[in-house]
């Protein structure tokens, strides 16, 4: 058995982002495991605007199509800003998920999904949900059901998840290398359809 190979995606483009402190601590437990992990930060290289034309041309869409497609399964890391994903995560996901022209297929069919989110306040704790279900019904995504959502009141001197937390990001970690582990071996391959 060859070791997952999990693509961390940190979305957000604040210099002191929480959700990419949550997605670093998501890379050292995957790690401890045994992962073959990617970590791409969206704040260190150019996202091109999705435009359905040139942005494949863009020097980051091979890079951030091959970590996707490439992966058994994706973390993303994501703020949470006026009760939803922030619009980098958006535009990632439509960049990435296009089909057209020159046979180009999605590289999210099928991929197993974890979000660990960071947010303002406590009540917008299911913001990610919209976002998750288009996933889901889009690219038949498998949406891992343990999910990571911290407001500020969850870190300890700004700089350490509370044990609550933490306790909470391990179980994530591990439910998401048990479903990679459990649908390695599946015999179906999902392309658009309804």
């Amino acid at each position: 058995m060859h070791p997952s190979k999990i693509t961390i995606l940190s979305c957000s483009m604040d210099p002191e982002s929480r959700s990419r402190r949550i997605a670093c601590g998501a890379e050292s437990l995957l790690r401890e495991r045994r992962s073959e992990v990617e970590f791409i930060d969206l704040q260190d290289i150019e996202l091109p605007a999705f435009d359905n034309l040139n942005c494949y041309g863009h020097p980051s869409y091979d890079r951030l199509y091959r970590a996707i497609r490439d992966a058994d399964g994706v973390l993303l890391a994501v703020p949470i800003y006026n009760w939803s994903v922030g619009s980098a995560a958006k535009n990632l996901i439509e960049l990435t998920g296009a089909t057209g022209a020159g046979g180009r297929k999605s590289a999210w069919f099928d991929k197993i999904v974890t979000f660990v989110c960071s947010g303002g306040l406590p009540h917008s704790y299911m913001a990610y949900g919209n976002l998750a279900m288009s996933l889901m019904l889009d690219f038949k995504c498998v949406i891992n059901p343990y999910v990571v959502y911290a407001t500020e009141r969850d870190w300890i001197d700004g700089a350490n998840l509370s044990d609550e937390l933490a306790a909470r990001l391990r179980k994530t970690v591990e439910v998401k290398l048990e479903l990679v582990s459990r649908l390695r071996g599946r015999g179906y391959a999902s392309d658009w359809e309804i």
